[in-house]
């Protein structure tokens, strides 16, 4: 399949959270508020249907909805310059083939691979690299891989796997959500940037990637404030070192407390409360988040700080 393979561009990446009403049905108007608030919050692309999307808890109707009312709401709105990258990982080939096609036809220009994770001793790294070899021989968009342990039954990519894939033609980047800064750099002093995206998986540590090569992040935290992620990345490329240090130490103790208040669930009660859209309701076997007696005074500051810009 003949594919204008290029990377995401540099910058920052929002895994967004799907919204739902109290019978766990896609919450239509609370997705395209906070589609829009993303894109007006400065980032670079919207991740639909990576681990924060639920993405395993919908089905292929839903999944390919979600990708078409994303890139509907940025179109309508004049953000047609803002990507929409799908997560299309699938239990196996086949599926992850087809969910990379829909992908496609809903509207996604990339598509991020997750390892099949059902059966982790079976996937020996020649497997590995014949699954996500064969998913990007097949899709009609370029492929990154999508390295998770949490989710892939602990399943950790090295720096040797990925930058073997990186080889391949239709294959322009990964997301780091192993949060593994030195594994970051290794690709990204081996691989050249216009053809491979190396992306930590984690506002903890983006200005740090940043440093280390990295193009940018694709994180949970920018659901919260994504001007702040933004700005980050603003006086970094200014070589403002200090001052995006001291933005950064804000990032890593909020997304420490978001990671506390159980995440996916966490981000939709903040996002509610602090923001006046969505309820957080989550698809069982989840359960949301009661977030009124927890501890969040690093988000709370982060979220002024959001408010400010």
């Amino acid at each position: 399949m003949t594919v204008n393979s290029t990377p995401p561009p540099p910058g920052v990446y929002v895994p967004a959270v799907l919204f739902f009403d109290e019978h766990e049905e896609l919450d239509i108007p609370a997705i395209k508020a906070h589609v829009l608030r993303l894109a007006q919050g400065g980032v670079t692309g919207i991740l639909v249907q990576g681990s924060n999307g639920e993405a395993q808890h919908l089905s292929h109707d839903e999944r390919k909805e979600a990708i078409r009312i994303t890139r509907q709401t940025l179109d309508e709105n004049g953000f047609r310059q803002v990507l929409v990258i799908a997560g299309t990982g699938g239990q196996s080939t086949r599926e992850t083939k087809k969910l990379c096609v829909d992908a496609k036809e809903a509207g996604a220009t990339h598509c991020l691979v997750l390892t099949p994770g059902v059966w982790p001793a079976q996937m020996t790294p020649d497997k590995i690299l014949r699954f996500h070899r064969e998913v990007a021989d097949a899709s009609p968009i370029p492929t990154m891989i999508y390295n998770f342990p949490v989710v892939t039954a602990g399943l950790n990519l090295d720096s040797d796997i990925i930058g073997l894939l990186a080889q391949h033609p239709n294959i322009v980047g990964t997301k780091l959500s192993c949060a593994d800064v030195g594994k970051l750099h290794r690709l990204t002093s081996s691989v050249p940037a216009s053809k491979f995206a190396v992306f930590p998986g984690s506002s903890s540590v983006f200005l740090q990637g940043l440093v280390s090569g990295s193009a940018g992040v694709i994180g949970a935290l920018p659901n919260v404030a994504p001007k702040a992620h933004a700005e980050v990345y603003r006086l970094f490329k200014e070589g403002k070192l200090e001052q995006a240090t001291k933005i950064q130490a804000m990032l890593g103790h909020a997304d420490w407390e978001l990671q506390k208040l159980g995440s996916i669930g966490g981000i939709k009660a903040v996002v509610s409360k602090f923001f006046g859209y969505g309820d957080p309701h989550v698809r069982g076997p989840l359960s949301s988040r009661d977030i009124e007696s927890a501890n969040i005074s690093r988000l709370e500051e982060l979220i002024a700080f959001e408010k400010s810009l």
